[in-house]
């Protein structure tokens, strides 16, 4: 699944729009790695947004092409 599209369906970054930007600008990092929108996210990878001052770790445990809300916690784990 793209990295765009697992980021607003998991429910990390609330629009699409919004996580294209934020990989544009080289906010997100898959496995430490910068990553393009496009990048491919698969089960144990561990990805990281920056949030102005903040930097947030989660690791992939399911990807799913939808989900309902309450079940879009279950596809990542803060660490």
């Amino acid at each position: 699944m793209r990295l765009d599209k697992f980021l607003k369906v998991s429910r990390l970054i609330k629009r699409r729009t919004v996580a294209n930007d934020a990989c544009d600008a080289g906010r997100v990092k898959i496995n430490d790695k910068p990553a393009k929108a496009s990048a491919n996210v698969k089960a144990g990878d561990i990805i990281e947004i920056g949030f102005g001052g903040k930097a947030v770790r989660v690791e992939v445990l399911d990807v799913a092409e939808t989900t309902r809300k309450e079940d879009a916690k279950e596809l990542f784990r803060y660490l």
